[in-house]
């Protein structure tokens, strides 16, 4: 089964883009697909741990509970490392399950290819 790569740029300015990128992310783990969302900009926030409380939506799950299922279903964050300097985030408030990284790890991780989608 190929990997799936999802890149996110948005953190809770846009929760309904959040919201989509981690029901595409939990979808593809939950399938048993290697999961591994790359988080730049904004996005570097939501994998500091208790800070991604949002709902986007009526009806939307909540963004901690898709969260939850993603770490479960063993999926993987990559925090931009030149994100998380320019924002003053401190690398050991991030969730179990991120790294800080760059591209290189991004590219090392997808190796022969995966299907990739960003928001």
């Amino acid at each position: 089964m190929s990997k799936a790569a999802i890149s996110l740029t948005t953190g809770l300015e846009d929760a309904e883009k959040v919201t989509v990128a981690f029901l595409v992310a939990v979808g593809a783990a939950e399938a048993g697909r290697p999961t591994l969302m790359f988080l730049t900009k904004e996005a570097t926030r939501l994998a500091i741990d208790g800070f991604a409380r949002a709902v986007a939506c009526d009806g939307c799950p909540p963004l901690t509970d898709l969260m939850n299922r993603y770490a479960a279903a063993g999926g993987r964050y990559i925090a931009c490392g030149v994100c998380v300097k320019a924002k003053g985030i401190d690398p050991a408030s991030l969730v179990d399950n991120a790294e800080v990284a760059g591209t290189v790890q991004l590219w090392e991780w997808i190796g022969e290819g995966a299907t990739t989608f960003s928001f």
